[in-house]
């Protein structure tokens, strides 16, 4: 997800999100060091098919693969400059994501491994959303207002989260990814085509441009 990284909300959810991070600390570091001594991956940009495809849950057998993955998809995601980024965005048809909302300039990286939401609010919320696969593009989307989500993270422990705010945008925003879902899929077909035919406009200037 790409969007200017407002404070998280406070209370419970801040909270609950504080713990979850504090499990997560073996890549703390990232946010120092990554993204310049760790090589970045390319970020597949829309139409690209595998953005449309559904994952596949990780299985034990991955975790080997998803943990190698992870210090470039931080570099990735923190060059870029994003707030969360899913694997088949770096062309992995694997079902987990990383976030950092960068509250208060501070580094909160979390892996979210095989994440599920679990509970939605029926009260909605709207906020200008952008992705880094669709680079330059924004829209408002409409999403619910809170969300628990079932994780594992990279360790193997298994966390439930409450948010709302920033982060729970963010979350269903990168889990959307994980079902071959992006945020312009939640637009009117107006919206959608208008930000489809500029982003390809764009990119062709800028392959002529690169000639």
């Amino acid at each position: 997800m790409l969007e200017s990284p407002d404070p998280v909300a406070r209370g419970a959810a801040g909270r609950a999100h504080a713990r979850a991070v504090d499990r997560d600390r073996r890549y703390r570091y990232i946010a120092e060091i990554m993204a310049t001594t760790i090589e970045t991956l390319p970020i597949l940009i829309v139409p690209s098919p595998i953005l449309k495809a559904r994952a596949r849950p990780v299985a034990a057998d991955d975790m080997d693969r998803v943990r190698d993955l992870l210090p470039r998809m931080y570099a990735t995601m923190y060059r870029a400059p994003g707030i969360g980024l899913a694997a088949p965005q770096v062309g992995v048809g694997l079902r987990f994501t990383i976030v950092d909302l960068m509250a208060d300039g501070r580094a909160a990286p979390m892996t979210l491994i095989n994440p599920e939401v679990t509970a939605r609010s029926e009260e909605l919320a709207t906020r200008e959303e952008g992705c880094l696969s669709l680079p330059g593009q924004y829209a408002d989307v409409t999403r619910p207002a809170r969300v628990s989500v079932r994780y594992t993270d990279a360790e193997g422990a298994r966390h439930q989260i409450e948010a709302d705010g920033l982060l729970a945008a963010c979350l269903q925003h990168e889990i959307d990814h994980l079902d071959g879902v992006l945020f312009i899929d939640h637009l009117s077909a107006l919206k959608r085509n208008m930000i489809l035919r500029r982003l390809a406009k764009e990119q062709r200037q800028k392959r002529t441009e690169a000639m």
